[in-house]
């Protein structure tokens, strides 16, 4: 079955005179499992398609076929159903960017057990949490680092752990996950399952407190299509690349569900510390043809020197995770041809705006709503708004179900009605919208500073600041104020050449910068130099935490 035959299993879509998608209906049957229909169904008809190429930093290298995927998560399938893994229980694992977690997450969803990816830069305190919140059954986890000590430590305040698997080594206590699974068979009979059973749980990063539960089905998997297919551009020869941890969302959008999904091929390399040279090494030497990652990444990939590597195979790069800056996506484009792809969408959902295929982007913009959804932007009480006007994304569900969206927060009906209620999902991020209807990132509906009757997003300051020598990494807050309600506050981490010298003079001369390069009444009127900024694990800026210590 060819990639165009699978799509159109599940697919119906229209376009415009453009080449640009403007109707995307998916239909999937009852029965409908990813790893049986999706990696099977490719490994049993094209045994030889080039799923993944994998590799590390000590030079390990496995080019795995659809056919050696099915292959090994049956095994790996069979292992766990053996030591009593059932449909429904929750397994935790936190495997970097191992192969295994392939292996793993493909057998989990075979099974219909609930898959818990989680990041390796937990502490004790993270995984009693999310063990406790979840009532976790069974773990997976690395042998790199400390990751297995931390899960020990925690398991003294939590004994619902039925058994623990370590993969790329071996540990007392745990079952080595990658001795034990060679074990098994390679077949695997069908285990039926409904579309709409529990597959995936991920715990969101937590900016505002505790992390919640986002709760996906196998729906989830499917509509990913739209994601790989309609904005990473993903053909059956795609070789792409997304930046991304295992533990993150991230990982589900680019390196798994609609990638194999259009028969093309993942790029994972299993790095442990980000080196702009070395990423761009291998895109060089492994001839990548799509990549995705945040614009950070790309602003590194820029100091480090682009024009100095390679890049000619590189047909589409795009982008998402924050907010893009401008001065990124003209550079980006100057050394490589290519037109960075912005696009948005949360744990709680597959991709919601997006610049797809055949779309002239505009540097700074998120893009167009998605034909999946019903996107709109609202005002306090759901009216829409009209374009120029901030307001909250939300998407209008109208009483249908929605491909592509999470089934609730697990155990969290207040949370699950308090953001999705009377047919309205509200994803707290706001935007506005111009008369061509590309959407423009403001900021979190908390991050909103609202001074002298001005509704004032930080995005735009913190970009214009951004474009500053001195700027390393700004937050821009609003700092309560007795007269105006509120000011703008900016946070800076100040590059290796100004440290030291945050002063009065600096002071105003970032001032000026933003005087001049937007809209005057958005001048930060207290700015504070600082070594680092409150990061989640995730490395998304807590602005709330600035917030509270500036309220204390």
């Amino acid at each position: 079955m060819e990639m165009k035959d699978l799509y159109k299993k599940y697919v119906s879509d229209e376009f415009d005179s453009n080449g640009v998608l403007t109707k995307l209906e998916i239909h999937v049957p009852e029965n409908f499992n990813f790893g049986y229909d999706v990696i099977d169904e490719i490994g049993k008809n094209e045994p030889d398609r080039r799923a993944m190429v994998w590799l590390n930093e000590e030079g390990e290298e496995h080019i795995f076929t659809y056919s050696d995927l099915m292959k090994k998560s049956n095994q790996v399938a069979n292992m766990l159903l053996a030591h009593g893994v059932k449909k429904g229980d929750k397994v935790l694992a936190v495997l970097k960017r191992h192969y295994q977690f392939w292996f793993l997450t493909i057998a989990l969803c075979k099974i219909g057990a609930v898959l818990i990816p989680a990041t390796n830069q937990l502490m004790k305190k993270d995984y009693t949490y999310r063990f406790k919140a979840a009532d976790v059954k069974y773990v997976i986890a690395t042998a790199d680092g400390e990751v297995a000590e931390h899960i020990e430590e925690s398991l003294t305040e939590y004994d619902g752990i039925t058994e623990k698997y370590i993969v790329r080594g071996d540990r007392d206590g745990w079952v080595s996950f990658d001795k034990e699974y060679v074990k098994y068979p390679e077949t695997l009979e069908r285990i039926q399952n409904n579309v709409n059973d529990d597959m995936l749980l991920y715990f969101t990063s937590g900016t505002t407190g505790y992390p919640k539960m986002v709760l996906h089905s196998h729906y989830y998997s499917v509509a990913h299509l739209q994601t790989a297919k309609h904005w990473h551009n993903i053909q059956e020869d795609t070789l792409h690349f997304t930046i991304s941890e295992s533990g993150w969302g991230k990982c589900m959008w680019g390196k798994m569900y609609g990638q194999f999904m259009c028969a093309a091929s993942v790029f994972v390399y299993d790095f442990n510390r980000f080196h702009s040279a070395d990423i761009l090494q291998k895109i060089q030497d492994y001839k990548v043809t799509s990549f995705c990652a945040p614009p950070t990444m790309y602003r590194m990939f820029i100091k480090e020197g682009i024009e100095n590597y390679d890049l000619s195979n590189l047909k589409y790069s795009t982008i998402a995770g924050e907010a893009l800056n401008p001065e990124v996506y003209h550079r980006w484009y100057e050394y490589t041809g290519l037109k960075l792809m912005e696009g948005f969408g949360q744990t709680e959902t597959v991709l919601v705006v997006a610049n797809f295929p055949g779309m002239e982007p505009k540097p700074g913009s998120m893009g167009k709503p998605s034909p999946l959804f019903n996107v709109d932007i609202v005002d306090e009480d759901g009216n829409t708004l009209p374009a120029g006007e901030t307001g909250e994304i939300v998407i209008r569900t109208n009483g249908r179900h929605q491909i592509g969206m999470f089934k609730e927060y697990y155990k969290n009906p207040e949370a699950t009605d308090a953001a999705w209620s009377n047919n309205i999902y509200h994803t707290g991020d706001t935007a506005w919208r111009d008369e061509d209807g590309y959407f423009w990132y403001v900021g979190r509906t908390d991050d909103v500073i609202k001074a002298s009757g001005y509704r004032i997003g930080p995005f735009e300051i913190e970009s214009v600041l951004m474009e500053h020598p001195a700027v390393l990494e700004v937050a821009v807050t609003g700092a309560k104020d007795p007269i105006r309600g509120q000011v703008v506050k900016a946070t800076i981490v100040l590059t290796k050449e100004y440290k030291g010298k945050g002063d009065e003079a600096l002071i105003k001369e970032l001032q000026e910068h933003v005087k001049k390069n937007t809209a005057p009444y958005k001048y930060p009127r207290i700015v504070e130099f600082v070594d680092e900024l409150p990061k989640t694990i995730s490395g998304k800026i807590r602005r709330v935490e600035i917030r509270n210590n500036d309220n204390k």
